[in-house]
């Protein structure tokens, strides 16, 4: 039973596989004992992960900082939300509450939040397992980015590694669980 760290989008995307696929990793964190750890919103894909993962009886923690309460609209039926004074102390919070890190699609503070996380590992901050829900190749654009980068000499393979993929909830938790 671990905490899992999930980044995504306040928004729901304009494609159905979005919400759906989401849902689906509310329930499965949940049914395999897992809590979520995630920025707080009843909005968007953040509102339908959280609520997927208690109506599946899952643990779930919010955090969010006292001036995004109102404008992302905070979901206060969680088990625990946690207010914190701004984004820096959102993301650390986040972070020590979790022992795995998952990014869904999501906006520019989703690509923030794991690109933060990302070097945190690199760093030597965190061993903590990090992986991407490639839900409707959402991501391929990126991997294809990120080998690039790795050709050019800007990445090694090594840390290009540390970020795992996976196309479905249950293929991601399964590689997941094998490093906790």
């Amino acid at each position: 039973m671990a905490r899992i760290c999930v980044y995504l989008g306040s928004r729901e995307g304009h494609s159905p596989a979005f919400r759906e696929a989401t849902n689906a990793l509310g329930r499965t964190l949940a049914e395999r004992g897992h809590s979520l750890v995630y920025g707080g919103a009843r909005v968007g894909l953040m509102g339908e992960l959280a609520n997927a993962a208690l109506a599946a009886g899952g643990a779930v923690t919010g955090v969010m900082p006292d001036h995004l309460v109102e404008r992302e609209q905070a979901h206060f039926g969680l088990s625990e939300l946690i207010r914190v004074r701004n984004m820096h102390e959102r993301k650390a919070t986040m972070a020590a509450n979790a022992d795995a890190f998952i990014a869904l699609p999501g906006g520019i503070g989703t690509f923030e939040e794991l690109f933060e996380i990302w070097t945190w590992g690199y760093l030597g901050l965190h061993e903590k397992p990090m992986g991407l829900l490639n839900i409707d190749e959402f991501y391929s654009p990126l991997l294809s980015f990120l080998d690039n980068t790795v050709s050019h000499g800007f990445l090694t393979s090594t840390t290009r590694d540390m970020l795992l993929d996976a196309p479905t909830p249950t293929e991601l938790l399964d590689t997941l669980e094998t490093l906790l």
